[in-house]
């Protein structure tokens, strides 16, 4: 058997809050791992990874990520450690609608982490809508299923952020 976890259990013995006999007959070989934020040089490789996996299973010719993609990739902290990276990279190979990954094609969260200029969220959030909806040609449905928002919501967006279709 392989457990995982983000807690001291041999702390949590000594406090009391986990058993021992259970942490002795799991703790046969320990491997310490640190979360993926503290190891950014696999990012790259995991990502990869998952676009591998995703393309066989999903059919689909992605063949890797735009250089901004990769970028906001690397500068997110991954609180969900390679769950989250899988869950975001599986996300973006269902909107992707052409060969390469683009930064819009990730889950906000991820963009909007990876923004390391100090810009205020809502200017991110602007940059992104106006990105979905250029990579969707200005269709307001498919934009509003790639954000996972209503199409209401993404009108009001759209007009609040004073957005207009390039001539």
């Amino acid at each position: 058997m392989v457990c995982a976890t983000n807690k001291d259990l041999e702390g949590a013995v000594r406090e009391g809050t986990f058993r021992e006999d259970l942490y002795y007959r799991l703790n046969v070989f320990t491997i310490d791992l640190p979360p993926l934020r503290g190891r950014r040089g696999d990012i790259a490789n995991l990502a990869h990874y998952f676009l591998e996996k995703f393309s066989r299973q999903m059919n689909k010719k992605v063949q890797g990520f735009s250089p901004e993609a990769m970028q906001a990739l690397k500068a997110h902290d991954w609180p969900g450690n390679v769950r989250e990276l899988e869950n975001a990279v599986e996300r973006a190979m269902v909107v992707a609608q052409g060969d390469v990954i683009e930064r819009s094609h990730l889950p906000l969260h991820a963009v909007v982490s990876g923004q390391r200029d100090g810009k205020r969220l809502e200017d991110v959030e602007q940059r992104h809508i106006e990105q979905v909806l250029r990579d969707n040609g200005w269709n307001v449905s498919r934009s509003a299923a790639v954000l996972d928002i209503d199409r209401v919501t993404l009108y009001h967006k759209i007009e609040k952020f004073g957005l207009k279709r390039e001539q």
